[in-house]
């Protein structure tokens, strides 16, 4: 009953989107700050990117722990995702294309082939409307996908609410309905995060626990084989909290991998990730409902000019997206990302930041 009533609820909602009562149009780009007690969130509705979050170390110094640029329009341009809502179809999907009740379907391979992040225009790239906004506690932000976008079958109504819980508490909800034909949904926050704060340098201090027991592996170009592998005892292996660094070397090129969740599937909320700095005393904890996570070392940052001029080398942040398994639309023994009309894709996601 629950489902029932939250499905018609949504759909009010969409109504009422529809019937333009937004905040702003689709052609305006704005900054937008959340503040509470002692963390920052700046986000902007071009891409629906997180620009910058900033925290407090153990000694009360405030740095920002996400990399990014210094003006909106950089990320225009940008390649490497940073802070950006991903999807339709976030992550890779083999061939760039998909079967669906019997239609294949072909999307724009904008990656060696294959689909990355919703394609060339993906969801990063595109202005969302602004539905609501209260400085101390929430953004929400809405887009209407069509059918066809980027070959994805489908309009489908789009939704997200950057909110802040507590003092020491970032949330992300993201919401998607299918309204005419069924479509695969995957979104995904592309965020990357750097402890120490985001001009300190590299990450392989940090020190991380994934509380997953097993990956999805890939082949050479990133793309999921269908196998789902333990990861005990390998370089994968981080179910005991150990610095990043320490069998990087193991890895040719970085981590780019999903790992599979532990615990129960479905709606049950989890931890996927615990990750410390003990340098700045800064700890971060990730939890969600989604069944992965990826966990990407920032292999591709190639000397990338960022915030204040600072330049961006390898693997100077680490990025934790909460998700469906890549790949999915063409692996059936994965979880389904396949959303029919009139259904709503859930995927929550809370960061907990703590000092020590």
């Amino acid at each position: 009953m629950a489902n029932k009533v939250s499905s018609i609820c949504f759909f009010v909602l969409i109504s009422a989107i529809l019937l333009k009562d937004v905040c702003q149009g689709t052609d305006d780009i704005g900054v937008y700050e959340l503040k509470r007690g002692s963390i920052s969130v700046k986000i902007t509705n071009y891409g629906a990117t997180v620009l910058s979050v900033v925290l407090p170390d153990r000694n009360g110094k405030l740095d920002d722990v996400v990399l990014g640029f210094d003006s909106v329009d950089s990320y225009k341009n940008d390649s490497t995702y940073f802070g950006a809502l991903v999807g339709r179809v976030a992550n890779r999907i083999g061939g760039a294309k998909f079967t669906l009740d019997g239609v294949t379907y072909h999307l724009p391979a904008n990656d060696h082939g294959n689909t990355l992040h919703g394609g060339v225009k993906g969801f990063s790239d595109v202005v969302w409307d602004v539905y609501r906004y209260k400085k101390d506690s929430h953004l929400t932000l809405i887009y209407n996908s069509y059918d066809g976008e980027q070959g994805f079958p489908g309009n489908v109504f789009v939704m997200v609410t950057y909110m802040l819980i507590g003092n020491h508490e970032l949330g992300i909800k993201m919401e998607a309905t299918a309204l005419n034909k069924a479509t695969p949904i995957n979104l995904a926050s592309h965020t990357y995060w750097n402890l120490g704060g985001h001009n300190s340098g590299d990450i392989m201090s940090h020190e991380i626990q994934l509380y997953a027991s097993s990956i999805t592996p890939v082949d050479d170009k990133l793309i999921p084989t269908g196998k789902i592998t333990p990861v005990k005892g390998t370089a994968f292996d981080f179910l005991n909290l150990r610095t990043i660094g320490s069998r990087l070397n193991e890895v040719p090129g970085g981590y780019d991998i999903n790992y599979v969740l532990d615990g129960q599937s479905g709606k049950h909320f989890r931890k996927a990730a615990t990750v410390k700095d003990n340098k700045s005393g800064r700890k971060m904890e990730l939890w969600t409902n989604k069944p992965g996570v990826q966990f990407y070392t920032s292999n591709m940052l190639n000397d990338t000019k960022g915030k204040g001029g600072y330049i961006y080398k390898q693997y100077a942040a680490f990025c934790l997206e909460t998700q469906g398994f890549p790949d999915s639309v063409n692996h059936p023994n994965f979880p389904s990302q396949i959303v029919k009309p009139g259904e709503t894709y859930h995927h929550v996601m809370v960061y907990r930041f703590i000092t020590e």
